[in-house]
């Protein structure tokens, strides 16, 4: 099952590339949209309400998209370290994943396979603190 979760890992770090990217091009295309509602001059465009709508609605969707894609980048790493709240983080992502299809599908429904098994639990679980070498006091014979 370690093999499932690294794979995992990597597919989470993947789709948070993904949705950088998808911001970083929707902040340009809103970065237009601001030049074409601040334009002045004798060719001025009359659609500069538009422009303004449309520039702050793509700003508002790559926020989304980049502290979605933040979120993906920061469990895909801590599911690498196998980090206990890595699980319930990733588990999370995978049922808001669930909508985005087809690859948000796939992936959210690889994220519960792989995370919910008893193996894939016990991958994330503290190690069992190591107890003493000897016995304690009461029980050892005299």
């Amino acid at each position: 099952m370690r093999r499932h979760v690294d794979f995992l890992a990597l597919l989470y770090l993947a789709w948070g590339a993904i949705f950088i990217i998808v911001a970083v091009a929707g902040f340009a295309l809103a970065a237009g949209a601001w030049a074409i509602a601040g334009q002045v001059g004798p060719l001025r465009p009359r659609s500069d309400l538009a422009a303004g709508i449309t520039a702050l609605t793509l700003s508002g969707l790559a926020a989304l998209a980049l502290l979605w894609g933040a979120l993906h980048v920061w469990v895909g790493s801590w599911l690498r370290r196998y980090r206990p709240g890595a699980r319930l983080g990733a588990l999370a992502l995978a049922i808001v994943n669930l909508v985005l299809l087809p690859f948000g599908t796939a992936l959210g429904a690889y994220a519960c396979w792989a995370l919910l098994t008893e193996d894939g639990r016990r991958l994330f679980e503290p190690a069992p603190a190591a107890g003493p070498p000897y016995p304690p006091a009461s029980t050892a014979r005299t």
